[in-house]
């Protein structure tokens, strides 16, 4: 396995979005293979502030009924796996899907986001977004409720004078990015979900630095800052 193909394989494993089989097989390998566990530790540490930002939600008995029967099979065909420790023994934490989110299933801390009403639901998506040529989150995007599309920071980002950053993204099909309004740094921005396109897997959204006041042709001039793509979560 090639070292990007190893830290690919640990970051999904990390984000909880493998198959059951595929995660299964990872953990496995776990305890014998030592490349496999310093990859999974160094995202474990890269992602571990996205999960300040899941707020608390009770789902429903019927919800929560609902997907203890779907999981209780896939309970016995998986092998048991090694003690977790750490960022792993938090993803496994029962009381912690409970409290933290709607689905309850691994990855619940931030890949499981169910509605928790009965009007007709809206996807959720999540992306983060990292600098180019680095592993290190500096944002998050996450659907907040129905109506809502919310960037959130990780950490500080120093813009020049005169300068502003500007946030963008562009799904497969579009002819141009489209402005999602200029950020201020260490600050969240929320966008109305009813204001835009209908969100698609794998979209492209970007910060970029821009001039004062936002791009003057309406399209990304400056340099990116972050990027990430959207991740639909399990609904």
């Amino acid at each position: 396995m090639t070292p990007e193909a190893l830290q690919q394989l640990a970051s999904d494993y990390v984000l909880g979005t493998l198959s059951a089989s595929r995660r299964a097989e990872v953990q496995q390998r776990l305890p014998h293979d030592a490349a496999l566990r310093e990859a999974v530790q160094f995202w474990e540490q890269r992602l571990q502030p996205l999960t300040d930002l899941v707020e608390p939600v009770q789902p429903s008995p019927e919800l929560w009924s609902r997907i203890e029967a779907s999981v209780a099979p896939r309970r016995a065909a998986v092998p048991a796996a090694p003690v977790a420790t750490g960022w792993r023994a938090l993803w496994n934490n029962l009381a912690l899907w409970r409290g933290v989110a709607a689905a309850g299933v691994a990855a619940a801390v931030f890949l499981a986001a169910v509605p928790m009403n009965t009007a007709a639901p809206r996807s959720q998506y999540l992306v983060v977004l990292v600098a180019p040529n680095n592993t290190a989150p500096g944002w998050v995007v996450q659907t907040s409720g129905q109506r809502t599309l919310r960037l959130q920071p990780l950490s500080s980002t120093e813009v020049p004078q005169e300068r502003s950053l500007q946030f963008w993204t562009k799904a497969d099909g579009w002819a141009a990015p489209l402005s999602l309004g200029l950020v201020q740094p260490g600050q969240p921005l929320e966008v109305p979900l009813d204001q835009l396109p209908p969100l698609q897997p794998n979209q492209l959204f970007e910060i970029t630095l821009e001039p004062y006041n936002g791009s003057p042709t309406g399209k990304p001039t400056g340099p990116i800052l972050y990027i990430g793509r959207s991740v639909k979560l399990n609904t």
